[in-house]
């Protein structure tokens, strides 16, 4: 059941070596404090994300708390999780804007690949979790992973940094304090804290040294002022995030659809850590979990939202707390959503300079591309092995490059979406050839 949470204990504290599983809960008002607690590590991502891809940071932060809610009602209350801005599609979207996308475009894009998602999810369900494990190996799962990171290195270095590349390199610098120094929920908002101090340096810089001349955000290099609040003055208080609806095009969509691979792989991982975290089996809820992400994808695009996924960052936060109720993740996403309803907010969040996320980017570009390198330690892959190797390594610098191949005069395949389709085809054709 997705409600109705038993008491633990007497709700006030837990022994030693006890969770509080999905289905309990303490007392209301510390269930308040973890549902912040959740707030506060998934925040920084579900808005950097959004703002990277040119999307209204302030109603992804809002639908992320409705897609969150569906997320745990299709899943039964069974998999504790929040569904917060997906990181996967920067690449994609990127491409697509560089060739005239809009943000309609965008969201028509990622509207469509999260209902390619959602039907993947009743595969899955309907089929067993092992075809998971057949299509996607460790060595596929960890070299999209790491392509999709790395592949976006571009966008930190020729979009962002140029705009200010001094509040670029101490933003990061502050970043690597805040992740690599800071302990418990501060070190985990590292992120959010880093763009705080470089928005901070930036309007402390236009007061003490003037505008800047660099370039901007459209890549034409002008005078101005790193910190522009007038659109924070004029924002209301209170009042519905800019909504519009979704435009589809083929191209654009066929440059997204690469990602579900990602995100399937995403998904799949969380349910087992959490399985493991509980000690409860719930890899049976693995193909709910993929078709909930996609119909929370489906519903916050549908709006002008961003794409979604589950986050790691709150696996951290159920980690350290060893509270696993999904009641705080209900609360977690009422919270969101009242954020969303503030558009002086999303004013505030979208002034960000350019050059604090040149330094913020370059670490979350290189951390999400590592990350594949994790699943391939942890799961002994054998990078020796040609089939392995040669497929990984072209599909990798095809990202990197950006590599582009022409398919028709209008239309080509080239970075992330090329180097997926190299390393996954690659891969299982290889392995066929050589059975």
């Amino acid at each position: 059941m997705a409600f109705g949470w038993k008491l633990h204990g007497d709700g006030k504290r837990l022994a030693p070596g006890e969770v509080v599983k999905p289905d309990e809960r303490l007392t209301w008002p510390r269930m308040i404090g973890f549902g912040a607690q959740h707030v506060i590590a998934m925040f920084g991502a579900t808005f950097v994300f959004p703002l990277v891809m040119g999307l209204d940071a302030n109603l992804a932060v809002m639908m992320s708390g409705v897609a969150t809610i569906l997320f745990l009602l299709i899943v039964q209350g069974k998999v504790p999780s929040y569904v917060g801005s997906s990181a996967s599609f920067v690449g994609a979207v990127v491409a697509i804007r560089a060739v005239g996308g809009d943000s309609a475009t965008v969201t028509g894009s990622l509207l469509a690949v999260g209902v390619v998602l959602a039907l993947a999810g009743l595969a899955i369900h309907l089929l067993g979790v092992q075809v998971i494990h057949r299509i996607f190996p460790p060595v596929v799962t960890g070299g999209m992973v790491m392509l999709i990171g790395f592949g976006m290195a571009y966008v930190a270095a020729d979009v962002y940094w140029p705009q200010d590349p001094w509040v670029a390199l101490l933003t990061m610098a502050a970043s690597f304090v805040f992740i690599g120094v800071l302990r418990g929920f501060l070190g985990r908002i590292g992120v959010l804290l880093g763009l705080v101090f470089g928005f901070v340096l930036s309007w402390a810089w236009d007061l003490i040294g003037g505008p800047i001349t660099a370039p901007g955000g459209d890549g034409k290099v002008s005078e101005h002022l790193r910190v522009n609040l007038d659109a924070v003055a004029q924002a209301d208080w209170i009042g519905l995030p800019k909504l519009h609806g979704p435009v589809f095009e083929v191209s654009a969509i066929l440059v997204c659809l690469p990602v579900v691979i990602a995100l399937i792989a995403e998904n799949v991982g969380h349910v087992k850590a959490v399985g493991e975290m509980t000690g409860a089996d719930v890899d049976k809820y693995m193909g709910r979990a993929v078709m909930a992400d996609g119909v929370g994808t489906v519903v916050a695009t549908s709006v002008g939202g961003s794409a979604t996924t589950t986050y790691a960052e709150n696996i951290g936060v159920m980690a350290a707390t060893r509270v696993y109720s999904t009641a705080a993740y209900y609360i977690a996403a009422v919270i969101a959503i009242l954020f969303g309803l503030c558009p002086k907010f999303g004013a505030l969040v979208a002034a960000t300079p350019g050059g604090v996320l040149g330094g913020v980017t370059t670490i979350l570009y290189g951390m999400i591309g590592l990350l594949g390198a994790k699943i391939w330690i942890e799961n002994k892959v054998n990078l020796a092995e040609p089939a392995n190797m040669v497929p990984v390594g072209a599909g990798i610098i095809c990202a990197i490059g950006p590599v582009a191949f022409p398919v028709t005069q209008t239309f080509s395949l080239g970075g992330i979406t090329l180097g997926t389709i190299v390393l996954l085809v690659g891969y299982h054709v290889l392995r066929a050839v050589r059975r």
